[in-house]
């Protein structure tokens, strides 16, 4: 792997028991990359981002982030290095408005960090807002948000860390399809910004449309990296994924 990747990921291997969940897994994501992440349900998607992010400890192999090596971090320790996540399943504090839930992440990692002057909390929220369309909702809770509002704040939680490194977990699931293309779009905006972003997805138009490359896990293993085009025709692609 290129030593000037942001992330790296090494011989990585992870067992629940008997169960071999990863097996040898080698992924390298330079920095500014769009890469896409996909494979059927149990494929090993969710245990290796939980690995990269720290919820997980895989047995083994190494991850590296920014050249330095992840062991022994915590999951908030690792996002306050600028590895950020978002989930399939939002998780918003939901006793919190939504300008609060912005709030968490910026006190608590990005001026945690102290490598630089402290952010202005109640600016920041208000610029996340207006990114994500939802700046006229600041003082809503949400429960009041529609799903594609949620998947909307749900970024924007995981953009007030300021990571160099953003990993979207099925932001686009159950959208319709213009709510998708909306997605789209923003996650095409974070990218522009200069946020390197890893896109787990099923529904492939939109990782073909986002993705540079294409990395495909199948039963823990990982059986293709490449032009996202060239990937969707391999015929062991094909027939473990798409279908033959």
């Amino acid at each position: 792997m290129s030593e000037a990747a942001l992330l790296q990921v090494s011989g990585l291997g992870k067992r629940f028991g008997g169960f071999v969940a990863l097996a040898d897994i080698e992924l390298s994501v330079a920095t500014g990359e769009r890469v896409g992440l996909i494979g059927p349900n149990g494929s090993g998607k969710s245990t290796l981002v939980n690995c990269i992010c720290g919820t997980l400890r895989h047995e083994t192999g190494e991850v590296r982030f920014s050249g330095r090596t992840l062991a022994g971090l915590t999951a908030h320790e690792r996002t306050r290095r600028g590895l950020a996540r978002s989930f399939q399943l939002p998780r918003p504090f939901s006793s919190m408005t939504l300008a609060q839930n912005l709030r968490v992440p910026i006190l608590y990692t990005v001026n945690a960090r102290r490598t630089r002057a402290m952010a202005d909390p109640d600016r920041r929220c208000g610029d996340l807002l207006r990114m994500v369309g939802l700046a006229d909702k600041a003082d809503h809770l949400p429960r009041d948000l529609t799903q594609i509002e949620m998947r909307k704040l749900e970024l924007a939680r995981a953009m007030a860390a300021e990571p160099q490194l953003l990993i979207a977990d099925e932001a686009m699931a159950g959208l319709s399809h213009g709510e998708v293309d909306d997605i789209l779009a923003l996650l095409m905006q974070l990218n522009g910004q200069g946020v390197t972003i890893i896109l787990i997805e099923h529904i492939m138009r939109a990782v073909l449309a986002f993705s540079q490359r294409l990395v495909v896990l199948v039963a823990g293993r990982k059986i293709a990296d490449g032009d996202p085009q060239a990937v969707v025709r391999q015929p062991d692609v094909v027939q473990a994924y798409l279908g033959s």
